[in-house]
């Protein structure tokens, strides 16, 4: 599976998004031909250069507006899902781009107290955060990229400048739309993560932690516009994910966390049951105590990258909860393999795994151990006793 990770060296804005994929292989033309279908040619103009960031290579994509052309100062929210449902870009991108506006809005609604239709989107409205949102996704499409990871998101401190006066850093849209993700302080005193750059990445990747594990193919760095004291770069690491079948190493793995404080407790089992049919490779629970000391249950879901999605949706339409927490993890497995010992009850199998050094360590695997138990009338325990001394 071809994988892709940004790494937040000094943050993400849209503009270094695309910057990245134009540097790790994506042609200058094919974005242009693939942002054609907004039918936003006249108002705007793609400009791909490589600069210098405090002595690092990167490439700089900028969107320039032509003069007196466009909304410079935003749209509403309908406006924009005109354009982009008046263009000829693939459904699924179109479906997802509205998807991201429209929690966009519903973010800014939520901090200026104002119904969705009546918010104004004025920096992120405009026609340059329109190409950076739909330039990303179909960049990482035309790149053939599968699944998107990321590392923990720094957040610079100061102000800046917007319509509504100087606000606060990070943006409080920045932060709104960061919640449930990785994210760490910077003393930069500069704007590191824009509200774009928030949108982007917490929309299309699947996870937020170490670089997964991989076969490195490709390499890309994204300048940002400012000059600061560290390079202002966004790295880019495209490559094959490393399965792992049994032969050890260290694999990449997603952890799925949701708090639940509602539910009857008879249906986690059955959760538990739907989750492992369908791919997790762990389910566990955790009592916790939550905000005024309720009682509640810590459920997590440990699983590949590729059964995310499928598990997120079972966790959702099985349980109250209404969010839920990813993180990418790293598992380091023995070499292990499996073998079928005959014993005085029967064949069972055994998972032999290969300790640093020569010694193995084994596992009897419990349904065979439990079959044969309940099939002679013997305590499990006796059973598991034979299948590891007949293996020794």
């Amino acid at each position: 599976m071809k994988i892709a990770y940004f790494d937040c060296i000094a943050g993400a804005a849209g503009d270094m998004i695309l910057g990245a994929l134009v540097d790790a292989g994506l042609p200058v033309e094919t974005l242009r031909e693939q942002l054609a279908p907004l039918g936003l040619e006249t108002e705007f103009e793609l400009q791909a250069q490589k600069v210098s960031k405090n002595g690092f290579g990167a490439m700089k994509v900028a969107v320039l507006l032509h003069e007196g052309k466009g909304h410079r100062h935003g749209r509403h929210l309908a406006e924009i899902e005109d354009v982009i449902r008046k263009s000829s870009l693939a459904g699924h991108i179109q479906e997802k781009a509205i998807g991201m506006f429209r929690r966009l809005a519903e973010t800014e609604a939520g901090i200026h107290g104002l119904p969705v239709e009546h918010v104004h989107l004025h920096e992120v409205g405009g026609v340059d955060t329109i190409v950076d949102v739909t330039g990303a996704l179909v960049g990482l499409e035309a790149l053939g990229i599968e699944q998107v990871y990321a590392s923990p998101l720094p957040l610079g401190r100061g102000f800046v400048n917007s319509t509504h006066g100087q606000i606060p850093l990070p943006a409080p849209a920045t932060v709104a739309l960061l919640k449930g993700i990785p994210v760490k302080g910077s003393e930069i005193e500069a704007e590191l993560v824009t509200p774009t750059g928030a949108l982007i990445l917490s929309t299309v990747c699947v996870g937020f932690g170490p670089i997964p594990a991989m076969i490195l193919t490709g390499l890309g760095y994204g300048a940002g516009g400012r000059e600061l004291p560290i390079p202002n770069i966004l790295r880019l690491l495209i490559g094959e994910q490393l399965e792992n079948s049994g032969q050890g190493g260290v694999e990449s793995l997603v952890l799925l966390e949701t708090n639940v404080d509602d539910d009857n407790p008879e249906i986690h089992g059955y959760v538990m049951e739907k989750l492992l049919a369908a791919g997790a490779l762990d389910v566990f629970f955790a009592p916790i105590q939550m905000k005024k000391n309720r009682p509640a249950t810590l459920l997590s879901v440990l699983c590949h990258p590729a059964d995310v999605e499928q598990l997120e949706t079972i966790l959702f339409q099985e349980t109250s909860t209404l969010g839920v927490r990813r993180q990418v993890v790293e598992r380091h497995c023995l070499e292990r393999k499996s073998e079928t010992i005959e014993t005085p009850y029967g064949p069972v199998r055994v998972k032999i795994a290969q300790l640093p050094g020569g010694m193995t360590k084994r596992a009897p695997e419990y349904e065979d151990c439990r079959r044969a138990a309940e099939a002679h009338g013997v305590p499990l325990r006796v059973v598991y006793e034979a299948a590891i001394g007949q293996g020794s």
